[in-house]
């Protein structure tokens, strides 16, 4: 199905260039999401948001940092897929550690089945096809996302990006899904929905139910977890929040969360224990994520993650 060149609801609206979805809030643009990327294979092209913003304008997202050119805003990437790599750059595995393995697959973008309004939103439902490094079929994936502004109490400042992914096993064989953790290496459970942040957020602080922090939040587990990190040239300070469904496999997760290296965080579903996804038996996942301007304190935090919850218990 084609999607209509532009969308309208509320202060919200989205523009369709043929390779991108652009949605604005109040006139300026704050999420793009490119669907036809053009990366070089080793970087495992797949869709991907970028650049994300806050609703006053401050760019909370960096693609194809120099350290890991494969990082690309907010994306949907898993490093450890039976032989595969949807995440991009050097495969860990127990018998090569990192290694560059001529393994890097793409998520190719299929259709939009829509581009609709909702009551409270903007929402894109998208097939995919994941494929190998030479082409063969490896997943069939259904995906919906939505863009939303929140008006609840303690959420001034903020909106919510909804994402759903469904993957169905169309390879033949049973795939088992893990994360370099799951090959040997400690701590390095990546794989899942990912962020990472600019140079400028690096050394920022982690909040959860659980306290404030840095990089010993990786590898936690909480029903939500925010970032909070300062812009260059502003001067002012910006939130990203994550939270998931309870459903999910596996919930809560446990979180990939790293600020003294760069900021980054992920959830990361396959962090310390395989997954198989068997034929006929799809996996489902679903998130939240918060952009927010201004820091958070635990009040607001809670405000927010309350919030982003029900908006995805509320998404049909």
């Amino acid at each position: 199905m084609t999607t209509p060149a532009a969308t309208t609801t509320r202060q919200l609206s989205v523009l369709d260039d043929g390779a991108a979805l652009s949605f604005t809030a109040n006139g300026r643009t704050i999420a793009t999401y490119t669907y036809m990327p053009t990366d070089a294979q080793y970087e495992s092209p797949r869709p991907f948001f970028h650049p994300l913003a806050t609703l006053d304008g401050d760019e909370v997202t960096i693609s194809r940092p120099w350290d890991h050119v494969w990082h690309k805003g907010l994306s949907w990437a898993l490093p450890n897929v039976g032989k595969h790599n949807f995440w991009g750059g050097a495969t860990y595995t127990r018998a090569t550690e990192y290694a560059n393995l001529d393994n890097n697959g793409a998520m190719t973008h299929q259709a939009f089945a829509s581009v609709k309004e909702t009551e409270a939103g903007i929402t894109a439902s998208e097939s995919l096809t994941w494929t190998s490094q030479e082409g063969e079929p490896v997943i069939a994936e259904n995906r919906r996302f939505s863009i939303q502004l929140l008006d609840a109490e303690g959420t001034e400042g903020a909106y919510a990006i909804l994402f759903e992914s469904e993957m169905s096993n169309i390879s033949g064989e049973t795939i088992t899904i893990g994360s370099p953790t799951t090959e040997g290496r400690d701590n390095a459970g990546y794989g899942g929905l990912f962020w990472r942040g600019p140079r400028s957020f690096t050394g920022g602080e982690f909040r959860s139910p659980e306290g404030t922090g840095g990089d010993e939040f990786m590898g936690t587990r909480s029903p939500w977890i925010a970032f909070t990190g300062k812009h260059d040239d502003t001067c002012r300070s910006s939130t990203i929040l994550f939270t998931e469904d309870g459903a999910n496999p596996g919930a809560p997760t446990q979180w990939f969360a790293r600020s003294s290296m760069f900021a980054c965080l992920g959830s990361a579903p396959f962090f310390s224990k395989e997954v198989p996804l068997e034929e006929g038996s799809p996996l489902t996942f679903r998130y939240a994520v918060v952009i927010a301007d201004g820091a958070v304190d635990g009040a607001r935090a809670a405000a927010l993650a309350g919030a982003a919850q029900q908006a995805l218990e509320s998404w049909a």
